[in-house]
């Protein structure tokens, strides 16, 4: 492991892959822009960065041994201390099934080997700017139908039930909520949930609002809380 720091104030990466050259590039390319950087090997050597360090966001390799990366991505989505820690995925499989199985874990976001570097650091970038916007903190509580969503604590209930989000499925949400009624593009889902304007990237948005829809609608295959609308995006409907 590699820039270990004290101060929890700066913005912590974790960067877990048994590949070291990776590991090695990565490190040098974030490094570079200012990041703390922490490295793992295996899975079980990144748990515990994980729990002793808590970077604001994991690089975590699906090939991994000990524990690779969907246990650790498991893992980290069902320990409350970890669970709004931002991951970004990196997989040599190409079938998409590997990257809906990351998405339904709890990833955030993937990148598919061989990747530029340049990518990673635009994809972390991306995401820090989001973790920034959601430390400026919303007082706000909204109300749709037996769904509350309070944007200070992070915190959204279903008919008085904590339901545990992601970082992205929460920023989905909160923004639909802002404005029932109102389509947003699909554009705008990118650009203001996942936080990137990429036509590639649709798919990882439809593979977020299904996993939404799987922990908030009562039926997923016939929404009642998040409409799709065809050719636009998605909007809730009529409380």
């Amino acid at each position: 492991m590699t820039n270990v720091s004290d101060n929890l104030s700066t913005q912590r990466i974790l960067i877990a892959d048994d590949d070291k050259e990776i590991v090695r590039v990565l490190n040098v390319y974030l490094a570079k822009e200012g990041y703390t950087i922490f490295t793992a090997y295996d899975g079980n050597t990144a748990m515990h960065t994980l729990m002793r360090e808590r970077p604001q966001l994991a690089i975590l390799d699906i090939m991994m041994p000990e524990k690779d990366g969907m246990e650790v991505t498991r893992l980290i989505r069902g320990n409350p201390k970890l669970l709004q820690t931002y991951i970004l995925m990196l997989t040599a499989k190409v079938e998409d099934i590997d990257k809906v199985i990351g998405l339904e874990l709890g990833a955030d976001d993937y990148v598919t080997k061989p990747f530029n570097p340049r990518e990673i650091v635009a994809r972390v970038r991306s995401a820090f700017r989001r973790l920034e916007l959601r430390d400026e903190v919303d007082e706000k509580v909204y109300f749709y139908r037996d769904l509350i969503v309070d944007m200070a604590r992070r915190r959204v209930t279903l008919v008085g039930r904590v339901i545990d989000l992601t970082p992205t499925e929460f920023n989905l949400l909160a923004i639909l909520i802002q404005r029932p009624s109102y389509t947003r593009t699909r554009n705008e889902l990118l650009q203001s949930g996942l936080g990137y304007e990429y036509e590639s990237m649709e798919r990882t948005l439809d593979s977020h609002i299904y996993h939404l829809r799987k922990k908030i609608e009562p039926d997923p295959n016939n929404p009642i809380y998040i409409e799709t609308v065809y050719g636009v995006g998605y909007r809730l409907g009529e409380a």
